[in-house]
């Protein structure tokens, strides 16, 4: 599983230099030529990284901008590309994280995406979630206590599969072990939506700091292990 990315321009040069660069870190790139099918992509797909050619590009740093408040890349890495119209300051303004100076050099490409590349993986974790199987208990009161088999792992919650019915909107303590981890998690969270067929949604709430720590880094190594090139290529630039 690569990352994925959207460059923005019609710049075949810029193209050249960073597409290898892209793939060195096992970053896919899908190119868009213009300014209003890129807009179209940008909300209709989450990215993990897009780039846009602010100043050599029609209404570029307008699309930079436009980029933040879309739905699905409001927190996308985002790089601009600028090439003497825009300052950098300008460009970090219009809501770019990193800036691309124009002509790009590929070692200048490598070092800009080497210092990304963690804030992309740790965008990808706030939304990745992992399948994976946990046995875990649910209270719904002091008295009233459900087995339940995760299917799914993510930051800010889990889905489940539950011998019992879980009222939407009901506020539960969880209890589980993450594997690999001999520490048992509790935490509190909310019933986000039930099926009605042992299918549930629960939103993790109040978690401890040190539970928080724990997923997040269960996370992160599952995440890294199924890109492992992606890892390497990382490690290797710096």
């Amino acid at each position: 599983m690569n990352l994925d990315s959207l460059l923005i321009s019609g710049d075949a040069d810029l193209l050249g230099v960073l597409r290898p660069a892209l793939e060195n870190i096992s970053v896919d790139v899908q190119v868009c030529a213009g300014s209003k099918p890129g807009n179209d992509l940008l909300a209709k797909r989450k990215y993990d990284a897009v780039i846009i050619d602010c100043d050599d590009l029609e209404d570029g740093v307008g699309l930079l901008q436009g980029l933040r408040q879309t739905q699905s890349n409001a927190k996308t890495v985002a790089f601009a590309v600028v090439n003497g119209k825009t300052t950098t300051q300008e460009a970090f303004h219009s809501g770019a994280n990193f800036v691309l100076q124009k002509p790009l050099t590929p070692l200048h490409a490598l070092r800009c995406l080497n210092a990304a590349l963690n804030f992309m993986l740790r965008e990808q974790r706030r939304y990745y979630r992992h399948p994976v199987e946990i046995p875990l208990r649910i209270a719904l009161a002091p008295n009233q206590e459900l087995a339940a088999t995760t299917t799914n792992l993510s930051e800010g919650g889990m889905a489940v599969r539950v011998i019992g019915k879980l009222p939407q909107g009901a506020h539960v303590q969880l209890r589980f072990t993450l594997p690999g981890i001999n520490t048992s998690l509790e935490l509190k969270g909310q019933i986000a939506w039930a099926d009605g067929t042992g299918h549930a949604g629960i939103r993790f709430l109040d978690v401890p700091q040190s539970s928080q720590y724990q997923i997040e880094k269960w996370l992160t190594d599952r995440l890294q292990n199924e890109i492992p090139k992606r890892i390497q290529g990382y490690a290797a630039l710096r």
